[in-house]
């Protein structure tokens, strides 16, 4: 996936990249952006081609061909209204996350690194980002949404299956279910009002299920990813709280 980056470059995190920042940052501002729905409904990958490039290239991969996890997208509101979805809420249109900014003379290196990152099925808007403190202006942010007309993105699911799909998961980058409990503590530490009713009653559902047995001998027990982006504390693994 082609992109090209302004001089000024702030990019909305609402899933991973809130606790496993891209590198090359030097802001980081918690808030949140409106009009959208984030939903468990995207697939990990589609093709076996697509896969080996993956493997061999992302860190953030957390199922298989055969047993492909979940990932966040964000959905339209207007798009999801018509939709059959089981978790209602009147903050639906509200989604939180982190806006980073990115340090200019190396835009081009974190456009590289996102498109390895993100190049499954999502496709990059811009959009308002509203800071958690009030008194900061709105930013104007890029960020990657899963589009409802692409090969990934599955539409309405049960909580339950989607549950017990990611609970079973797992790929090159770990447990697809450490993704989602890292998803709902990164959220927990974000702000009092940046609690989302889909990722945590997701995460209670998975919490409620038995350890899936990893007893069996699976390749993915040796298997290292070739590339991993080094840095210094721009590349930290955990969520800070705020």
């Amino acid at each position: 996936m082609a992109s090209s980056f302004e001089p000024n470059f702030w990019l909305f995190g609402y899933g991973s990249l809130i606790w496993k920042p891209p590198p090359h940052y030097d802001q980081r501002v918690p808030g949140f952006i409106k009009g959208y729905v984030r939903r468990f409904w995207q697939v990990y990958f589609s093709d076996c081609d697509k896969w080996q490039r993956l493997i061999k290239s992302s860190e953030d991969h957390r199922g298989t061909l055969k047993a492909p996890g979940r990932v966040v997208t964000l959905i339209e509101r207007c798009f999801w209204d018509t939709l059959n979805d089981t978790h209602k809420s009147d903050k639906d249109d509200y989604v939180w996350g982190v806006a980073y900014h990115i340090i200019p003379s190396r835009v081009k290196e974190v456009q590289d690194y996102l498109d390895i990152r993100e190049i499954n099925g999502y496709s990059i808007q811009y959009t308002p980002f509203h800071p958690a403190d009030r008194e900061q202006p709105d930013i104007r942010c890029m960020v990657y949404i899963g589009m409802p007309d692409n090969p990934q993105f599955l539409g309405a699911l049960d909580p339950q299956e989607v549950a017990l799909t990611i609970n079973e998961s797992r790929g090159p980058s770990g447990e697809n279910r450490e993704y989602l409990l890292n998803l709902e503590q990164a959220l927990v530490n974000l702000s009092p009002q940046s609690h989302d009713e889909h990722i945590s009653d997701l995460a209670k559902r998975v919490r409620a299920m038995p350890l899936p047995d990893r007893s069996i001998s699976d390749p993915l027990d040796t298997f290292q990813p070739i590339h991993k982006m080094n840095s210094t504390e721009e590349q930290e693994e955990v969520e800070k709280s705020v």
